[in-house]
């Protein structure tokens, strides 16, 4: 496939933003800091260009950078790809050349004289190795050239005669070549000896919703977009044009329909379409009408030629027939779309028509009849809603919605059900799905038709199942549903039921969401609506655990009695996942595995997408603390990956990323991701998230040497968990975090203060693993407070507890602390061979980090530390390097190793690094030391 220069990003679309390209833009990064040169490649359209500028902005206040830009109508001109390399610097460089060579490459450039590489031959090839040396001289030289397939020949072979002779010159290439596979050899071989070929491939979903969100296209909805991934082959030009015909498109297309192809992209493709016979392309039209097209459904569709048909398509590059396999399949996706947008409608029609009798699968065959069918009709509508059951049951509910919207279609307006009750149960498959847009506006759709207080009690509930966490914005609309819902039990339930979560989301308050919940559950039994009394009851019993209520085991077990309802048996808000968090938070981490384990194997079956996003989650939840931190690693980042596909749990996903990130993976993306959490919680004013994520936060912060800062964050969490009146210190598991980051600063007080209260709970609930952190965190406070023996004793028997209820992670900071206090200067790092030796069983290697580090400064015997009150802080960093100085003192205004590192414009580990120096120097063994020495300076 191929594009024409014309048809490239307009300018209002172009942006240097680079969306999906870390890793290799990281690649490419490292390879130009290294010298080396660059080669991007990839189909039309893929994004070279974009991380070509991205890549050359870079360098444009480090090097002389020569661009050239070649187009496919200009390539027949000679040297006109040197002449914008090199013209503007001919005058600059002319007199440092030879004359032969100066003389031949002033005619190339100008056009003057007969110039070319038969007559000028080696005299022109050396003065352009000649005129890049002598730009180079000056400093580093990098060429950039955009469409190298495009590069009139001669210019490339002189750009690659001397691509190949650069040698150690500082000269860099940045290139970019259409590549359909891998045929990008050729232009490697004219590049030079270290060229790093990086290939550009396909954009993910998410990335492509990204994208689109980026340029503008904000209101598509998640369905739309995914049709756009599907149709564009994650090409990220292709999915602008389609979001962008889309947006110029007033009538959405209806489920069934195809995507806007718009005639730019139409031209990509169907000029091919001329070289067939008419039988051909009606043979591939039925091909792009078909889900899953085979040579056997072609020919069961009247196509009879489908094999010398498809074949011929094949050899024109339109279709790809599967090696092993009778699979037909369009060369991209794009083919299809295009040639059936460009169809006319009765030729659609009698595609499909084909098909509804052929297909297999009863669900294809309804799905094509539906399409073969114009107006309304009861027949087509029953066997549509028949399709859409089965969708459902089959685990397919984003189908099942497509095609209940198809049969509303169908339905005519007195038939029984009517087309707004289908198109209801449409919605709430979309819900099911993760759909929530489409779910949203198929509500609005029906809420300004009907006036039935059920139907209309029925939109309610989706419209507010679908803002998610963010109830606060559709707050306004429980009175007008309490209107609609009168003094019928059933429908008052399911408004109890949200102003349960309203109670809790919105206004923070657990006793209001616990009534609330109780209320719809007694609403829900009156009525005998099971479903709904069961997610009641759930949700009342995850507020009692969270609050830390007695009845919290009595009410779960009322909500798993059967009969059971299996929907809410594995949704995330109900029994099945009440019971999980009762078991995490009660220490029952084997059952809580394999209680979540089965929970997320069954709603991946079911497609419900919400559930799958949150129990993935909890998995990764439940391995972290088990001390599993790259299983949860990984878990927690698939999670992450699928709530931003999704659009749903993006926060608590985030929140979650946070933890595992901090424990197992890269604590600078623990904080980035812990306050992208909290942002979005405080953007959709929910205080029950703002508490966890402000909580990862802390602990993120813990990690990374910012002592102060986790203590100015978890301060917070204690604020509002107050507020939303939590109890259960199990539930975010802070606490011993914000008593350990107190004592590194010196506010041992507090830090005792805090273990007592949250003692007087943990023992009350019976919080096993609860009170061996806390007795952790003891030990520091006793061995601050100068009780050393009796804090190695504590820690012993903490460490033993942790082992014993399985927690991993918390078990190997317990041997760390344990490692810390026995540690004497120059005992060497053998003493934290038990603490390295757990962390590494964990993957916790963060933490395994501070290990290394705190046994490399143990290593050497260390001088006894003054005194801070008696040593002015000046005087005691005399004897430091100049580095050593700055970032000791900057550690003295409280500024984190991150903030440092902005400042000097260095690295964080070349912080960490220097701050190893200044404890050995100075005789210390901590930031909390430095803090001291400046205590002392102020107090002097």
């Amino acid at each position: 496939m191929t594009v024409r220069r014309d048809f490239q990003e307009s300018a209002r679309c172009r942006s240097d933003l680079v969306i999906g390209r870390d890793e290799l833009v990281t690649a490419a990064r490292d390879q130009l800091a290294r010298g080396g040169s660059v080669l991007l490649h990839g189909p039309a359209g893929i994004g070279k260009s974009t991380v070509l500028r991205a890549l050359a902005a870079d360098y444009g206040e480090t090097a002389r950078v020569l661009r050239c830009s070649a187009t496919e109508s200009e390539s027949h001109l000679p040297f006109l790809a040197l002449a914008d390399l090199l013209g503007l610097v001919l005058e600059e460089v002319a007199g440092k050349l030879p004359t032969a060579q100066r003389t031949a490459l002033e005619s190339a450039l100008t056009g003057r004289g007969e110039s070319t590489l038969q007559n000028d031959g080696l005299a022109l090839r050396l003065a352009v190795l000649s005129a890049l040396r002598a730009l180079a001289a000056d400093g580093p030289v990098l060429v950039v050239a955009d469409d190298l397939q495009w590069l009139d020949a001669a210019s490339a072979e002189l750009l690659g005669f001397a691509a190949r002779r650069l040698g150690d010159t500082p000269v860099q290439l940045l290139c970019a070549v259409r590549t359909e596979g891998q045929e990008y050899d050729r232009h490697l071989r004219a590049s030079p000896p270290d060229t790093l070929a990086v290939r550009l491939d396909p954009l993910s979903r998410g990335q492509i919703s990204a994208l689109l969100d980026h340029r503008g296209y904000t209101d598509l909805p998640r369905s739309t977009v995914r049709e756009i991934h599907r149709t564009s082959g994650g090409n990220p030009l292709f999915a602008l044009e389609l979001g962008r015909a889309l947006g110029e498109n007033p009538t959405p297309p209806r489920p069934g329909e195809p995507l806007p192809v718009p005639t730019s992209l139409r031209a990509l493709v169907l000029s091919r379409l001329d070289m067939l016979s008419a039988d051909a392309r009606r043979t591939l039209l039925v091909a792009s009408a078909g889900a899953r097209p085979t040579l056997g459904l072609l020919r069961a569709a009247g196509r009879e030629n489908a094999e010398a048909e498809t074949t011929q398509a094949a050899a024109l590059g339109l279709l790809a027939t599967e090696p092993e396999g009778p699979a037909v399949r369009f060369a991209h996706p794009l083919i299809s779309a295009a040639l059936y947008a460009e169809a006319p409608a009765r030729e659609r029609r009698a595609a499909h028509a084909a098909l509804s009798t052929a297909a297999s699968d009863p669900i294809e065959r309804a799905r094509h009849l539906a399409l073969a069918t114009t107006g309304t009709d009861p027949d087509v509508a029953a066997r549509l809603a028949g399709a859409a059951a089965l969708a459902r049951e089959r685990g397919a509910p984003s189908v099942a919605a497509a095609l209940g919207l198809l049969a509303a279609r169908h339905t005519p307006a007195e038939g029984t059900p009517g087309p707004d009750e289908r198109r209801l149960q449409a919605a709430e498959d979309a819900i099911t799905a993760g759909e929530t847009d489409l779910a949203r506006d198929i509500a609005h759709d029906v809420l300004g038709r009907a006036t039935a207080g059920a139907a209309r009690v029925r939109a309610w509930m989706v419209v507010i199942e679908s803002a998610g966490q963010s109830l606060g914005d559709v707050d306004a609309v429980f009175p007008q549903v309490l209107a609609d819902a009168g003094d019928d039990p059933r429908l008052l339930a399911l408004v109890h039921y949200q102003l349960a979560w309203r109670g809790l989301v919105v206004e923070g308050d657990f006793a209001e969401a616990r009534q609330e919940a109780a209320h719809a559950a007694e609403l829900a039994a009156r009525g005998g609506d099971r479903r709904t009394e069961l997610m009641a009851l759930s949700f009342q019993a995850s507020t009692e655990t969270l609050m830390g209520h007695p009845d919290a085991p009595a009410t779960i077990k009322k909500a798993l009695r059967e009969p059971q309802d299996p929907y809410v048996a594995c949704h995330h808000n109900g029994a099945g996942a009440a019971r999980f968090r009762w078991l995490l938070m009660s220490d029952q981490l084997p059952e809580a595995r394999t209680t979540i384990t089965a929970l997320l194997r069954e709603v991946r079956r079911r497609g419900m997408v919400e559930s799958e996003v949150h129990f993935q989650r909890f998995l990764a939840d439940t391995e972290l603390r088990s001390g599993h931190c790259g299983r949860a690693l990984d878990l927690a980042r698939e999670s992450l990956r699928l709530a931003r596909d999704a659009g749903i749990g993006l926060g608590a996903s985030a929140m979650l990323a946070s933890l595992a990130e901090a424990s197992g993976g890269d604590v600078d993306r623990a904080l980035v991701l812990a306050r992208e959490a909290a942002g979005r919680a405080e953007e959709d004013g929910d205080q029950m998230y703002l508490s966890r994520a402000l909580a990862a936060l802390g602990y993120a912060q813990l990690v990374a040497g910012d002592a102060a800062g986790a203590v100015g964050s978890l301060r917070r969490v204690r604020e509002l968990e107050h507020g939303l009146g939590i109890n259960d210190p199990a539930r975010g598991r802070w606490q011993g975090d914000l008593a350990e980051a107190l004592v590194r600063i010196g506010e041992v007080g507090e830090a005792q203060d805090l273990i007592d209260v949250t003692r007087a709970h943990a023992l009350r609930l019976g919080r096993e693993s609860v009170l061996a952190v806390l007795d952790r965190a003891e030990a520091l406070v006793r061995a601050a407070r100068g009780g050393t023996e009796d804090a190695v004793g504590r820690l012993t028997s903490v460490q033993d507890r942790l082992a014993k209820l399985g927690y991993g992670l918390e078990e190997a900071r317990a041997a760390f602390a344990l490692a810390r206090l026995r540690a004497t200067p120059g005992s060497g790092p053998a003493s934290y061979d038990e603490a390295a030796r757990l962390f590494r069983r964990c993957r916790a290697l963060p933490w395994l980090r501070q290990v290394e580090r705190e046994a490399s400064a143990d290593a050497e015997p260390q001088p006894p530390a003054p005194p801070a009150a008696s040593v002015p802080a000046s005087d005691a960093l005399e004897g430091l390097a100049a580095m050593e100085r700055q970032v000791a003192a900057l550690v003295m205004e409280g500024a984190t190793n991150r903030e440092i590192a902005a400042r000097l414009f260095i690295s964080v580990k070349t912080v960490e690094a220097t701050l190893t120096r200044v404890y050995r120097k100075l005789g210390i063994r901590s930031r909390v030391d430095i803090v001291r020495l400046a205590a002392g300076r102020h107090a002097t």
